[in-house]
């Protein structure tokens, strides 16, 4: 019997906002759970952390260099076959709910040639999703953290009044109401929360939330780097933000809850992700910032390290896998889950593999592409963060160079919360020039082609 599939899939979420992550406020007991009786990824990180670019890579399969989403707003193409597609084919009923952020492209000014942040997907842009939908393209803009509407798979406005968590996570228990249980189900609920709220420029938690986490505790890069940069506004949000958080974790609960009642528990994967974490503005303060930047578009592990945590049968394993691996495996992964090993046609690897006792030959880091902010590439190994920018290029306006520099390096070892940049440090050449080599090789398999990277001027 194929096992029922749920994707639980929230935005801009710092994996230390996690107790089983060792954050020290009790703000996550549903997903503590399941960590502790899961398996959870200690160093998952994303490969883009860019909103679309992201999202695109766990619908494809594919580096958005390749299919050409490399920014936000360029749309999923319509020529490739999804995730959604194989899952249909694998005999599976797939229904998304949430924040899409797929289907809408413009140029740079703002001109739009496919404009459906604010109105119904059509059907021909939703990746190959062709039933249950309760979506908004880009969800922020059809509502704040209270009250707004999305649209269903009949392109009807649905509206709702309250928290949005609350409310997005509804209109997934509405899936429960009309599913038949003659095919295995594949849902994803797409959570905006704890991004912040663009047109209002804060982070929008549940009323209380200030109160409620009064208390909080910054990680150690937010509180050092927060007394260095004074646009910093980690104090002023991180309530508002665990707050997002803990809702988020609530609403959790209430799906277990309704899967126990329908008994399907027992049959369900869940996997629990991030798009990318949040640096609240501690990052991309420096000379080579060429574009746009807020609290994401580094590869620095405030922004690029996420939580990963799988939880069902099969992965009822009271585990903890130590491995750097690229949440850009994804796709290739709730595959495997489905029964089908779609081998090199998607990125990544089967992060099944990685559970059981079997020794497997692989490189033990993650290849990161940065956009928008800047043209960057990085590689994430257990023990060095290695990055490069393509100066003169505008994140916005190219995806990739043929020329790098360095931009900046840690020494994981010491320097865990990557405070001190070490890329130009004589006492670590041959280790910069062995991780640059490596680069090279990782933007070749991405499809790119090998670059010129000359160390920093």
């Amino acid at each position: 019997m194929k096992k029922n599939i749920l994707l639980y899939f929230t935005d801009q979420q710092r994996w230390d906002t996690i107790g089983a992550y060792g954050y020290p406020i009790n703000v996550t007991p549903t997903l503590d759970k399941l960590s502790k009786e899961g398996v959870l990824f200690e160093n998952a990180y994303s490969p883009q952390p860019v909103c679309g670019p992201l999202r695109s890579i766990f619908q494809s399969g594919q580096y958005p260099t390749t299919i050409g989403t490399y920014r936000n707003n360029i749309m999923l193409p319509h020529d490739i076959k999804t995730l959604a597609n194989y899952m249909e084919d694998q005999g599976y009923e797939n229904a998304y709910v949430g924040k899409w952020h797929l289907a809408s492209t413009g140029d740079l000014e703002g001109n739009q040639e496919y404009d459906h942040e604010i109105t119904a997907v059509p059907l021909e842009f939703r990746g190959g999703y062709k039933g249950f939908w309760r979506v908004a393209d880009v969800l922020e803009a059809t509502s704040h953290g209270y009250d707004g509407y999305v649209f269903d798979e009949n392109n009807q406005k649905r509206e709702f009044k309250g928290y949005r968590v609350d409310k997005i996570t509804d209109f997934a228990l509405e899936f429960f109401d009309q599913y038949d249980k003659e095919k295995p189900f594949f849902l994803t609920i797409s959570h905006i929360e704890p991004h912040h709220q663009n047109d209002r420029k804060t982070y929008e938690g549940p009323i209380g939330s200030k109160e409620r986490f009064k208390d909080y505790v910054l990680p150690k890069d937010l509180e050092v780097l927060s007394e260095i940069y004074p646009q910093a506004d980690a104090h002023k949000e991180y309530p508002d933000y665990l707050g997002q958080i803990r809702s988020i974790d609530d609403n959790l609960a209430r799906i277990i809850e309704r899967l126990k009642e329908e008994d399907l528990f027992d049959s369900t994967v869940i996997i629990f992700i991030s798009d990318h974490g949040s640096h609240f503005k501690t990052r991309n303060n420096d000379k080579n910032l060429n574009g746009l930047d807020d609290y994401k578009r580094t590869a620095h592990s405030s922004a690029s390290h996420v939580p990963l945590v799988i939880y069902g049968p099969g992965f009822n394993k009271a585990k903890r896998i130590d491995d750097v691996v690229s949440t850009g495996s994804l796709a290739k992964t709730i595959l495997s889950i489905a029964g089908k090993d779609i081998g090199d046609k998607m990125i990544g690897e089967d992060l099944t593999k990685l559970i059981s006792d079997t020794k497997i030959d692989r490189r033990n880091l993650a290849f990161i592409q940065i956009s928008e902010s800047r043209v960057g590439r990085a590689i994430r190994t257990k023990d060095f963060l290695y990055a490069v920018h393509a100066p003169g290029k505008n994140g916005f306006e190219h995806a990739s160079s043929d020329y790098y520099e360095d931009d900046y390096m840690y020494d994981l070892r010491k320097d865990p919360f990557e405070l001190n940049n070490i890329v130009s440090d004589e006492d670590y050449i041959e280790i910069r020039d062995e991780l640059c080599q490596i680069l090279k090789e990782e933007m070749v398999k991405a499809g790119e082609k090998e670059p010129i990277i000359e160390r920093a001027k």
